[in-house]
């Protein structure tokens, strides 16, 4: 089955790939690895989810945060490589919450994100290594950033 297939099976909708907000490439490709630059949880209205969790967002819109940047994050994809079906793996994630100092639930929340991964890549290809990191402000008061590495096929 294909990725668009699956995203399709799974009800999920990308949002458009989001613009630039400074002077970097969303994709960096070297060999069979492509470099994604930081992510924000951009919906397909056009706007991002924002706010700190652990004061205007709870776990639960944090996770959900994550999760839309994943999508966001495959919208990139599947416009810079013409299809997600292009991707081999999820190699390497990092993840920032915009938390106040005593949230202390990072992991939980960029699991919104992972378990996107997983679901539409498969846990074997889905899955990587990852760090979930909390923060104090991020681009915009973004509720979440995630930048990701990941293995294509040509």
């Amino acid at each position: 089955m294909s990725i668009e297939a699956k995203l399709q099976e799974l009800n999920l909708e990308l949002p458009p790939p989001p613009p630039l907000g400074g002077v970097y490439k969303p994709i960096v490709i070297i060999g069979n690895l492509a470099f994604v630059s930081g992510h924000g949880p951009l919906k397909s209205d056009g706007h991002y989810i924002t706010g700190r969790v652990g004061a205007e967002l709870d776990l639960d819109e944090g996770y959900q945060a994550a999760r839309q940047t994943g999508l966001a994050l495959l919208a990139t994809l599947q416009q810079q490589l013409g299809s997600l079906d292009r991707v081999k793996r999820i190699v390497k994630s990092l993840g920032w919450v915009n938390c106040t100092d005593d949230f202390l639930q990072h992991p939980q929340v960029i699991n919104g994100y992972s378990e996107l991964m997983r679901d539409v890549f498969g846990e074997e290809n889905g899955v990587g290594s990852r760090s979930a990191i909390g923060t104090n402000v991020l681009p915009g008061n973004i509720a979440v950033e995630i930048e990701i590495a990941v293995e294509i096929t040509d």
